[in-house]
């Protein structure tokens, strides 16, 4: 999902609707909001998105095409990269009240939601982006813990020379993410740090192309692309598990694909003329035929390079061993990446929580001034602390509990995709543009929008089965790699 929406160090959420005015808003140096000047464009707009999905994601997707096979693989992936585009186009008409070069702007999603549709979509909408981003959050722990106790393995396996199994538990190192998340959450606006945006792009496409290029060179080692038509044979799997696994699938490449949540935060940067809908577009084009690229070479080379071995992580799966250092680089940017990018998509939850609380116990607020030799005292706010501290402790308990990489991100992409990527841009779009219920053109949206239900709810229903699966065999707190 879009999962690296943390990379626009844009708010995803609607916390606060009061926009200052100016008295200087139709100067040139204001835009007709009274914010400044705009200065995004087509290219800072594909940049955005292009680092915004491009993320863990892309980890699971040569498995998902091990499960799919090489026809129905890449069909798959195509017809998601075709309807992100075809609903991202719809949203990006959103961003203004009627649809109009001159209506209000809509500065955030919910914004969006909010002004077109109203009632009770808001609050269904609400209630999805964050539990949303608690799964993230949540997918985001396993990943990281699994990334850091691979590095351990990778150099256990080098000293023993790959005699020694290795085997050990990633409870450890969940309970160490964990800790160093409570540290983070205590900085205010982490997610506003301007350099963060460029600290995750590097370790996006770090990890990602590392992950490639081993590929690559595993398939040169062996001289030949593993893999079939219909995707890993039943025998090394029973056919059951063989079709949760390819309903799992399509929830894994849909997690990779979704970042509708910040597509219109990233359109409220760029400027105009011209439109913002038509350089969002133009952007969205770009990003997903780049993102669609990547993410086929990624898919399709590591399952040529394993067949029906695919891991569920290319880099944790330990399908490479060598060289060492290398996985241990790519395995280390995956770490770096998501401490920051856990604290980027819990700050939404942060901010609605402690606005909600202090709102309504305003005395609750509490200060506590911790001396700082050289520095200004910290004002540590004891609701923060104690909220927050209970948040990242809910969030690394769950995960301990559930350590299933591909099957959380199956279950996440399949459940946030078809409300936030296709219903709620859909029916804002019909709402806009007045279309006239039983139309033709109505009944098509509709059509296209139940389709893409039948496939979100296909691919929960796997990925839960895969929860399941896992869970018979699973000890919690005791479950070693």
């Amino acid at each position: 999902m879009p999962e690296n929406a943390v990379t626009t160090n844009l708010q995803a959420f609607d916390i606060d609707d009061d926009v200052p005015s100016h008295s200087q808003s139709n100067s040139k140096y204001y835009d007709d909001d009274g914010r400044l000047k705009r200065t995004g464009n087509v290219w800072t707009g594909s940049s955005h998105i292009i680092t915004a999905v491009i993320g863990s994601g892309v980890l699971s997707l040569a498995w998902a095409i091990a499960q799919l096979g090489w026809i129905a693989g890449p069909t798959v992936m195509i017809l998601f990269s075709l309807v992100t585009f075809y609903t991202s186009s719809l949203l990006a008409q959103c961003y203004r009240d009627g649809g109009s070069n001159s209506g209000k702007r809509n500065h955030t999603y919910m914004d969006a939601v909010r002004s077109i549709l109203g009632g009770s979509h808001v609050t269904l909408c609400g209630i999805i982006q964050y539990l949303d981003l608690l799964g993230i959050v949540i997918g985001y722990t396993i990943a990281a813990s699994i990334s850091m106790m691979a590095i351990r393995r990778s150099n256990c396996f080098h000293q023993s020379g790959g005699k020694n199994p290795c085997h050990m538990s990633s409870n450890l190192y969940m309970i160490i993410f964990g800790a160093t998340e409570i540290f983070l959450s205590q900085i205010p606006d982490f997610d506003k740090i301007w350099w963060l945006s460029t600290v995750a792009a590097i370790m996006s496409f770090t990890y990602s192309t590392i992950g490639l290029s081993l590929g690559i060179a595993k398939v040169a080692e062996t001289g030949t692309f593993k893999g079939n038509l219909t995707g890993i044979s039943i025998g090394p799997v029973p056919q059951s598990q063989k079709i949760w696994r390819t309903a799992q699938a399509f929830g894994d490449i849909a997690f990779a694909y979704s970042y509708a949540v910040v597509l219109i935060e990233i359109q409220d940067t760029m400027k105009s003329p011209p439109s913002e809908e038509k350089t969002m577009k133009k952007a969205s084009l770009i990003s997903i035929v780049v993102t669609t690229t990547f993410y086929m070479l990624c898919g399709c080379i590591g399952y040529a390079a394993f067949g029906d071995a695919t891991p569920g992580n290319l880099l944790t799966g330990f399908g490479f061993y060598n060289p060492y250092w290398l996985v241990d680089i790519a395995n280390a940017a995956i770490v770096i990446h998501l401490v920051g990018a856990y604290q980027v998509f819990s700050q939404p939850i942060f901010a609605f929580v402690e606005k909600g609380v202090t709102q309504r116990w305003p005395n609750i607020e509490r200060e506590l001034k911790i001396p700082i030799p050289g520095l200004p005292p910290y004002k540590l706010k004891v609701f923060r602390l104690v909220f927050r501290t209970l948040y990242v402790l809910l969030t690394t308990v769950v995960s301990m509990l559930l350590p299933f990489f591909n099957d959380v991100v199956g279950v996440i992409g399949a459940l946030g995709f078809w409300p936030l990527t296709v219903y709620f841009p859909v029916e804002m779009y019909i709402s806009q543009k007045k279309i006239p219920k039983w139309s033709n053109r109505w009944i098509s949206l509709q059509i296209f929008t139940v389709a893409c239900l039948i496939v979100s709810v296909v691919a929960a229903v796997g990925s839960v089965a895969g929860v399941v699966l896992d869970l018979k065999k699973y000890k919690p707190f005791h479950t070693n790699y």
